[in-house]
């Protein structure tokens, strides 16, 4: 395909997005907007000097920004707006369903109460569906950092809430911080019903990954670009139709690699693996969805049977029953044959 060819076909491809952090879609304008609209003081003067320090270099870098834009976040209506203008993005990207994280320790230790933040956000995903059709799963994820009596807490905190929580993830600063810390939530999680995923094998090892899958029973990994380094492992996530939920630009912008051609979407894609395209933290890591699609394409030269591919997993990696997911499938099918 001619790279305007295959970015026309990317930018109407039917698509789900599984690894987007909800926070991280704060963009500095909306930051600049809420910080104005709450009287908070931040250290900017405007929306300029903000897109200036979105600049880092790692990951820590971008957590300590990322922990400081959530102090504009105080009332339901902030946490509404912030979902709401993020489904704008997804639904102009052509996103049909989206499963995304929040972080809701980084706001109760702020004082934000529980039910503000996670009402918020479901009642714009809940809207996302009336306007679009678009559906969704909302994934609280637990603060890696943290304890895991704080994460522990955190769950007695969702109990009231999870008609309208599908899931639990394990995010923030990974090194030295390992799966089986929170060996016990993750166990006491699954024996209510919710599904679990954990990002793993972003910086951490490929033990990681293992620990993950065989301690904690994860339905899904986030990133797991390091089990590439364990030709087992590769096996195994293959073998096991396991999903990763790849994140190009964020892996650039962090240096988890050093260009965009040196992520491992295509060799995932050529060993089998169950590969996914996702934006992550856009606001800060550069692009959306389709930008993440358009610049691993062009770098890696993907082709339409592969595009296609990684589309297609977006859906079956999801947690949609599966009547969901081949309407879904039928939409790319019927998509196909009208762009051939």
């Amino acid at each position: 395909m001619k790279p305007d060819q295959r970015d026309a076909y990317i930018d109407r491809l039917p698509k789900a997005e599984l690894h987007l952090h909800i926070e991280g879609s704060l963009e500095p304008e909306m930051l600049f907007a809420l910080a104005q609209r709450n009287r908070v003081d931040i250290p900017f003067d405007s929306v300029e000097d903000i897109r200036k320090a979105y600049n880092f270099s790692n990951l820590q870098d971008f957590l300590d920004i990322y922990y400081q834009g959530m102090a504009v976040l105080l009332t339901q209506q902030d946490f509404y707006d912030l979902t709401w203008a993020y489904l704008e993005r997804a639904h102009a990207d052509h996103v049909r369903h989206v499963e995304i994280f929040f972080d809701p320790q980084g706001h109760t230790e702020r004082g934000v109460a529980f039910a503000d933040v996670v009402t918020g956000i479901s009642d714009a995903l809940a809207d996302g569906e009336k306007q679009w059709g678009m559906t969704s799963h909302l994934i609280m994820c637990f603060l890696r950092h943290l304890d895991e009596a704080a994460a522990e807490a955190t769950l007695d905190e969702a109990l009231p809430y999870l008609d309208k929580i599908a899931g639990v993830g394990l995010d923030s600063s990974e090194v030295g911080h390992p799966p089986s810390k929170f060996t016990n939530v993750f166990a006491r999680a699954r024996s209510l019903g919710l599904k679990l995923v954990a990002h793993a094998g972003e910086e951490g090892p490929p033990a990681y990954v293992h620990e993950a899958l065989d301690i904690l029973g994860v339905d899904r990994i986030d990133h797991g670009n390091r089990a590439m380094e364990d030709a087992g492992l590769v096996a195994r996530i293959a073998g096991e139709e396991m999903t990763l939920t790849v994140c190009p630009l964020s892996n650039l912008k962090l240096c988890v690699i050093d260009e965009i051609g040196q992520s491992p979407v295509k060799a995932m894609l050529d060993a089998g693996i169950r590969a996914t395209i996702n934006s992550d933290d856009p606001a800060y890591f550069g692009g959306y969805v389709n930008e993440n699609y358009r610049a691993v394409a062009r770098a890696l030269d993907l082709s339409r049977a592969e595009l296609r591919s990684l589309a297609a997993n977006s859906f079956t990696g999801s947690f949609l029953p599966p009547e969901a997911v081949a309407h879904l499938l039928a939409e790319i099918d019927h998509y196909d044959a009208h762009t051939a």
